[in-house]
């Protein structure tokens, strides 16, 4: 009866969001899932969902737990080093109009460090650059631009005296990034996505994903890109056969589009 409720829950998110829980690890997004519903005193996971569908603030609770919503700016620095200072001057180096996506943006840090970057090396006025996530409320977040210590410890000093702004405890972003970037809703599994991105950053996300899902959205991935194109993934998502997707590897968690 428990399973059942479950597949019952997952087919009614699915309809009701277009959010297709079962490409999820079940055993983890189950874990989750159930500690929220028993802390909000729901018995099962049907009256948990009607719950949801009468109450934004618990469905935006559902969708915070469901996506981990876990970001800092320059996480894991040596790899937005070799951003920095290897693959978007390789780029510039072309053209200096970037098309460049931030694919599960959570609340905004890592489209505002490749803000930070674009602007420092003169191109951000003439690229474009996307963010997207699937819960509105990381999205509200990110567009409010406003962050806690902890999210900015890994900040170089040079940036982090330039494009913030700090009140009491917390770091505002600057004006000038917040309107560079162009936050908007989405779902990795099922959005048709735009194409000819010359850098598409997706990190700490598949890890949530079955290996089917996985191997979609890789191949989806590698067709967005232009050739030479990069992506840029976390620290635990090494692709392992880059080539069945047409990519190869450029560096440590970096893939180019053949």
């Amino acid at each position: 009866m428990e399973d059942q409720d479950f597949l019952l829950f997952i087919k009614k998110v699915k309809d009701y969001t277009s959010i297709d829980l079962s490409q999820y690890k079940e055993a983890q997004m189950k874990r989750r899932l159930t500690t929220l519903r028993m802390k909000k005193g729901y018995n099962t996971f049907v009256a948990f969902f009607d719950a949801m569908t009468k109450d934004k603030a618990l469905f935006y609770e559902f969708l915070d737990r469901m996506t981990i919503n876990v970001s800092e700016f320059w996480r894991n620095p040596n790899r937005w080093e070799l951003v920095e200072q290897r693959f978007i001057p390789e780029m510039i180096k072309k053209s200096r109009r970037l098309k460049i996506w931030s694919a599960a943006c959570s609340t905004g840090e890592e489209p505002y460090t490749l803000a930070m970057i674009l602007a420092e090396q003169g191109v951000l006025g003439d690229s474009t650059l996307m963010a997207t996530d699937i819960d509105e409320g990381a999205l509200e977040k990110a567009r409010h631009a406003v962050y806690s210590d902890r999210s900015i410890r890994d900040v170089p000093d040079k940036y982090l005296k330039k494009y913030y702004t700090q009140e009491n405890l917390t770091f505002k972003i600057v004006d000038s990034l917040k309107k560079s970037v162009r936050f908007q809703k989405g779902n990795l599994l099922t959005d048709t996505f735009e194409s000819n991105f010359d850098m598409i950053v997706c990190r700490n996300v598949m890890i949530y994903f079955t290996e089917d899902a996985k191997h979609l959205l890789y191949q989806k991935f590698a067709n967005a890109l232009k050739p030479g194109g990069i992506l840029f993934v976390g620290s635990t998502e090494q692709i392992f056969n880059p080539g069945q997707y047409g990519m190869e590897s450029a560096d440590t968690f970096f893939y180019r589009k053949v």
